[in-house]
């Protein structure tokens, strides 16, 4: 994950900028997206990795809070002990931090590890896809050698006997010799092809040990968690 995007709706905009301002004293500084309670349907799960929701017009809170839900990113309500019970009943995957004295320091502690954790997941997943795809890979590369052999062994009857038909000057016509010498000819050039898998096993030696190593990246990762 490159710089992380943190999503902040309000209708206050002291709100979203103290937010941000606070921010801006950590050493690690998401890019900010402000956006006010009117604009919540226009909300997309690939535009930020983390929503901040405070300061919002009662009315808008419950359709802000279902769109934010929808798209599985991490949400922070920013609300007093009434709103606090009414969504941890009603969302369940929103996270509801309460209105008191320092609490831009609390949400920028929680914000941060729920950025960390994202991260790390993502890392998880891309070592789980690479895993998937080296064995993929290698499960190709393997069915290609298994088939080199099996083709080779046909190109080997075909070369033999194209070879004696053409040690028997004056039994076919010059024609017929020309369709047997482009038949040994092609088969030789396929031959020469599969000779070039040779180095194909050096390198399935090579896919078949990345996936021990993706995985441990990929428990090395969840060991954030």
């Amino acid at each position: 994950m490159e710089q992380p995007t943190v999503l902040i709706i309000s209708d206050d905009a002291e709100f979203s900028r103290a937010i941000a301002s606070r921010w801006q004293m950590e050493r690690n500084v998401p890019a900010f997206t402000l956006m006010g309670s009117d604009l919540y349907p226009g909300i997309g799960g690939e535009s930020f990795e983390l929503a901040i929701v405070g300061a919002v017009r009662p009315k808008a809170l419950g359709a802000v809070l279902s769109t934010l839900e929808s798209t599985g990113k991490p949400v922070i309500l920013v609300a007093s002990d009434t709103l606090q019970a009414l969504a941890n009943e009603t969302y369940t995957r929103v996270m509801v931090l309460r209105d008191y004295e320092g609490w831009r320091e609390a949400l920028v502690l929680v914000c941060s590890e729920a950025l960390r954790r994202a991260a790390a997941l993502e890392r998880a997943q891309c070592a789980e896809q690479d895993n998937r795809s080296l064995k993929t890979g290698a499960t190709l590369g393997r069915y290609a050698l298994d088939m080199r052999h099996t083709v080779n062994n046909a190109l080997t009857s075909i070369l033999g006997n194209s070879e004696l038909l053409l040690a028997e000057p004056g039994t076919f016509s010059a024609a017929t010799r020309a369709q047997i010498e482009t038949i040994r000819n092609m088969a030789s050039r396929i031959h020469e092809v599969l000779q070039r898998f040779s180095s194909l096993e050096k390198e399935l030696r090579f896919l078949e040990k990345q996936p021990e190593e993706a995985a441990a990246r990929s428990q090395a990762a969840g060991a954030v968690f």
